[in-house]
Formats: C-alpha cells, sequence, structure tokens
C-alpha cells in the first residue's frame, strides 16, 4: 500500500475549505493537488494560498488521474450531482456535513459510492473531541451503568456576521437554520455516546438574526434504549458556548467549554476533574479518510449514519410545524416525505 499523501482536490471555496485545506497542510497525509469552484477569483486565491493548480472546471478535476478523492465543502443542494459525479469518476468524497438537505440525496449519495466501490466519509469532528471519547471510553467500560438522561448546548454568537446572500443562512438551502447547521453536530454526539435516537419533539424561532430561518432551537430526543435528551442550538447567544452532560444510573459526566470535563460517581458530593488534551479533531478525521481511501481501515461516520442524523433534523423540524412528536423512522422509511 502506497505511504504517499492521499491526493486530493477541493471543490467549493469558502471558509470551511480553507479550515480543512489548513488541517491538510497540518497532516502532511494528504496533500492538495488541484482546486475548483465557479469564481474564478476564488478559485485562483484558494490555488495560491495552498500551492495547487486551479482546475478550469469540475469535470477536468474528475478526468484527471492523478487526483484520488476530493474534498467536498460545496452547498448542500449540491452534493448530490457533485459526490455522485465523483463516485462515478472513481473518486473518493470526504463531504462536509450534513450529507445533502433530503433524505433521498442523502440515500443516493450514500448508494452512488457504495456501487463505484469507493470511501464516503462525512465531517462530523465534534464527536472526536478528546473528552467526549473518554465518556465513551466510560460508558463502554460500563461506569455509567443505564444511561437515563443528557442535556446539551451548541451556541455561536452571528448577530452581525450574517451574510444573507449566503446559502449556509437561507431556508431552502439550510432547511432548519441553526439545527441543521452546527445542531446536527450535537445529534451526532448525542447518539454516539448515548445510542440512536427514536423520535423527536421540537420547536425553532426566529429571534435575533435577519432573514427566514431559525437562529434558536430545542429538541426533545428520545433514544431507542429509553433514555431521554435534550439539546439546545442557538446563534442568537452572547457568546460561543458548547455543554454537554451525561447521566447514568451509576455515573454523571459534566462538559462545558469553560470548565472542561468532570465526573460524580455514585454516593460522591464533589465531581472529579478530568484532564483532556485538546486533540486535532479535524487532523484526526482527515487523517482517517486517507487511510480508509488506501483500504487501511474504515472512516467513522460514513453516508448511513450521516442520512441518520440528517432525518432526526427533519424530524424535528416537522415536530415543530405540526406541535407533535416525530419518529426517525418516519423520516427515513418516506412515510412522511422530506
Amino acid at each position: 500500500m502506497s505511504a504517499d499523501p492521499l491526493r486530493v482536490a477541493c471543490i467549493g471555496m469558502g471558509w470551511w475549505s480553507d479550515v480543512l485545506a489548513d488541517a491538510i497542510q497540518r497532516s502532511g497525509k494528504l496533500e492538495i493537488r488541484s482546486c475548483y469552484t465557479r469564481s474564478d477569483e476564488k478559485r485562483r486565491n484558494f490555488a495560491a494560498k495552498y500551492r495547487c493548480r486551479p482546475a478550469a472546471s469540475f469535470e477536468a478535476i474528475l478526468a484527471d488521474a492523478e487526483i484520488e478523492a476530493i474534498i467536498n465543502t460545496t452547498p448542500n443542494d449540491v452534493h448530490l450531482a457533485t459526490t455522485c459525479a465523483a463516485a462515478a469518476a472513481g473518486k473518493h468524497v470526504f463531504l462536509d456535513k450534513p450529507i445533502a438537505n433530503s433524505i433521498s440525496d442523502g440515500r443516493a449519495i450514500t448508494e452512488a459510492c457504495r456501487r463505484a466501490g469507493v470511501v464516503l466519509a462525512l465531517g462530523y469532528q465534534r464527536r472526536r473531541e478528546s473528552h467526549f471519547r473518554y465518556i465513551r471510553q466510560e460508558i463502554d467500560a460500563g461506569r455509567f451503568g443505564k444511561l437515563v438522561n443528557a442535556e446539551a448546548n451548541i451556541s455561536r454568537d452571528r448577530l452581525g456576521k450574517v451574510d444573507l446572500t449566503s446559502w449556509r443562512y437561507q431556508a431552502a438551502d439550510m432547511p432548519g437554520g441553526v439545527m441543521l447547521q452546527i445542531g446536527i453536530h450535537y445529534i451526532d454526539v448525542l447518539a454516539y455516546l448515548i445510542g440512536p435516537i427514536h423520535a423527536v419533539s421540537a420547536q425553532s424561532v426566529q429571534l435575533v438574526l435577519p432573514g427566514d430561518n431559525p437562529d434558536v432551537a430545542s429538541l426533545i430526543l428520545q433514544h431507542e434504549n429509553g433514555a431521554l435528551s435534550t439539546l439546545n442550538a442557538s446563534y442568537a447567544s452572547a457568546s460561543e458556548y458548547y455543554l454537554m452532560n451525561v447521566y447514568g444510573k451509576d455515573q454523571t459526566a459534566y462538559y462545558d467549554l469553560h470548565n472542561g470535563l468532570r465526573l460524580l460517581r455514585r454516593g460522591e458530593s464533589q465531581p472529579v476533574v478530568v484532564p483532556c488534551a485538546s486533540n486535532d479533531t479535524l487532523v484526526e478525521e482527515l487523517e482517517e479518510f486517507a487511510a480508509a481511501a488506501r483500504g487501511q481501515r474504515q472512516h467513522e461516520v460514513g453516508g448511513e449514519e450521516a442520512t441518520r442524523s440528517l432525518a432526526v433534523v427533519r424530524a424535528g423540524i416537522l415536530s415543530a410545524i405540526e406541535g407533535r412528536g416525530v419518529e426517525v423512522a418516519e423520516i427515513l422509511n418516506g412515510v412522511r416525505k422530506m
């Protein structure tokens, strides 16, 4: 198997494409050889910054035998077309979350990559944070006992920072607003820690930001193992904040951005601080993708998992509209078309 860096092309030039490209440069296990986006200026600037070849078209990238994989940060509504074309050309795909805006697109993307025999990896780096890995190890070791509850909050201040012309802030291109944009990260973490999500009850509002999309949303999640969790996501808060508390019969984990991770065991009165070194989650997931593309391992989050996370968001959108709980299976199985 080749020890050379995985040769990739980046498509869709925006702020997140640069974040991933910076991570690629920190890694050394991937190498950016080419790039494409419709804007000539963005394409030239990216190529100059990351010392790669600007391609004249996406088709030129797909025809380039040197390119082994695509780093896809295009808008959600073109994930299907771009990923299916890449798969048909034999290119592995690292696709930024969410997998798509609709379940049907998510399923089609997953099937196209499976049929073509290429790796499809989704960018869900939050689950890789060292504190969540530690909590998962404790759960797997049985030290939490029966999981009963969790509460999560993912908030960012976007006031004055929203470009209403961007697809990221339009209901048509980012249905569900803040929950699909950032809340889905903690949907993934909650499923990773507590288990698959069975049903959703939700409310969402637009309170502070301009535009037509919810900037605050709350979900009550019922997991398949019976545990309940709550998730709040906001773009209208005064500052960035992350919280994840996981409650078991025998042990509780408290995590938040400012105080780190603490554990409290049954019968004890004070939580114990657990030092967790900061890790480069973006490099980790990209290197895992590179290894998967070379046949050395599986990528942790593929199309099926990503489609299920999307189904939780879509169930939440439907719940907020109808004012009732919605089973995730209703969305996944096409009982309700989303």
